[in-house]
């Protein structure tokens, strides 16, 4: 059969590409057009275009850029119309993918939604066009199941990819890695910025602030692959080092990690790595965030699966030189270290298991 798979960001790509290969055990015959990244490329996607070209973040940032997002979608509606797959399967990326979704149900394509949009943070409505243009709806966190069930949409609880991805690296030679990495014998402190430049730029320079309080540890910057090793060099120095495109095997070597919010919060969970999480965006964007977000307290995806506060947030005004340093220091060492980890075995436990991309190309191949 012939697949066509859209992925607007980094963890769509890498989510994408195991769902790929998972698909080619089913299907021999199976051709791959996508939207994504290299990940999906290793796996015989042929990349109509890279998500460094789509990832836009906030309200204000998408306003900004509205033109291209719109030139995107039409360019997108053309392209599959002409390559007329029998599956489009769209990865998280909701603004862009469901406006897809309803263009691919007037031609006649089954759409599968792999990795569910967060309606049950905010966009509530949206429901409605999930019912409407969406024949699989494949969910991957606990809740989502019973969210959408509420709405009288049967959704499949395929459980989380991150637990195959992370299960399945490679043994780690720690010595190897922090040699190649020109790295020293201190204990490592993981910094996960994000993946795009505007939010990299403005989370580096306050989680750097506090590298004076913890001259012990060595500060380590977790390169996106989307971004160019140039853009990091002004934050290096002889006591902040950087990595690139290597974040999984930098957080197995980390003691704690500051990570901005997002996907990267659960790897860093799932590789049993203490964290703070922090988060600043455009006073616009917050605001208007703010305002449409509901019957939500947390932004990590940790906290929202347990339901609790596992790991600390620090978002907006909290985040702060102080509170980073308080907060960084209560995961180093002590029974608040120890409580998070025991956190992290009940949260694996809440995930559903392995075999998340091999139970979702059961239901896409059929």
């Amino acid at each position: 059969m012939k697949y066509y798979f859209i992925a607007g960001e980094a963890s769509g790509d890498l989510h994408g590409s195991n769902l790929m290969k998972s698909v080619k055990k089913k299907d021999s015959q199976a051709e791959f057009r996508c939207w994504g990244g290299d990940l999906m490329r290793e796996q015989d996607g042929n990349l109509v275009k890279h998500y460094r070209d789509l990832a836009f973040m906030g309200f204000a940032e998408v306003i900004q850029n509205l033109g291209t997002i719109l030139k995107n979608i039409k360019f997108c509606k053309k392209d599959i119309q002409k390559y007329q797959p029998d599956v489009l399967v769209l990865i998280d990326y909701p603004g862009f993918n469901l406006r897809i979704a309803k263009f691919a149900k007037t031609l006649g394509i089954r759409v599968v939604y792999y990795i569910s949009p967060q309606l049950w943070a905010w966009k509530e409505g949206r429901v409605e066009n999930i019912r409407k243009y969406v024949d699989d709806l494949l969910v991957i966190l606990p809740f989502e199941k019973a969210f959408y069930k509420k709405h009288n949409i049967e959704a499949h609880f395929v459980g989380h990819p991150l637990l195959d991805a992370i299960h399945s690296l490679p043994e780690l030679n720690v010595d190897r890695f922090r040699t190649e990495n020109k790295l020293t014998d201190k204990e490592i402190i993981a910094l996960l910025p994000g993946s795009r430049k505007q939010e990299v730029e403005k989370m580096l320079k306050l989680m750097l602030s506090v590298r004076p309080f913890f001259p012990e540890y060595q500060f380590v910057i977790a390169g996106a692959p989307s971004l160019e090793k140039a853009f990091y060099r002004k934050y290096v120095d002889e006591q902040v080092h950087f990595v690139s495109n290597q974040t999984y095997d930098l957080l197995r070597c980390a003691k704690a990690a500051l990570v901005t919010s997002g996907t990267a919060t659960l790897e860093t969970a799932l590789l049993n790595v203490p964290e703070v999480v922090c988060y600043r965006g455009s006073l616009i964007s917050y605001e208007i965030a703010k305002r449409l977000v509901k019957h939500i307290k947390y932004i990590s995806l940790v906290n929202l699966i347990m339901d609790r506060e596992v790991v600390k947030e620090l978002i907006q005004r909290d985040l702060n030189t102080k509170n980073i340093k308080d907060q960084l220091a209560a995961v180093l060492s002590g029974e608040n270290r120890e409580k998070i980890l025991k956190d992290y075995q009940a949260l694996r436990m809440l995930l559903g298991g392995y075999g998340a991309s091999d139970k979702a190309a059961a239901i896409i191949v059929g």
